[in-house]
């Protein structure tokens, strides 16, 4: 019996040890805000098609010696950009390829063409100044 009582008590003893249950406790929930979009950017129109074939995969040397010294040089990683200014309109030359073998790749002037995005009408008269200009 005295065995019985002691057992009892280590029993009740680690009982009163335990750790009740508790229940947790939620912080108070912030305000819900509805999921939004970013604003809407609309993605401008495609350049027309169709390109000078005259000058595309022209290399540099080669538009140089048709059109002479470019009046800006921009380069923007493995792209390079010439603009050549007439009397009317500008063209707009876009290089791309390995260092070393960029070629025209894009050709637009300011007007733009009506079929395409470089007026045959402007390359021609920048030729044409070209030749006119005497070499230097």
């Amino acid at each position: 019996m005295i065995r019985r009582l002691a057992f009892l008590g280590v029993v009740f003893a680690l009982a009163g040890c335990a750790q009740p249950a508790r229940v947790p406790v939620s912080a108070p929930a912030a305000p819900v805000r509805p999921v939004t979009s970013p604003p809407a950017v609309p993605i401008p129109q495609a350049p027309p098609v169709g390109e000078p074939t005259a000058y595309l995969n022209l290399p540099p040397a080669n538009l140089r010696g048709l059109l002479g010294q470019p009046q800006f040089v921009r380069q923007d990683g493995g792209s390079e950009m010439w603009r050549y200014d007439g009397a009317s309109c500008r063209a707009f030359f876009f290089f791309q390829g390995p260092n070393g073998s960029q070629t025209v790749r894009h050709v637009e002037t300011l007007p733009a063409g009506a079929a395409s995005g470089a007026d045959p009408l402007c390359l021609s008269a920048l030729r044409s100044a070209a030749v006119a200009r005497p070499a230097t």
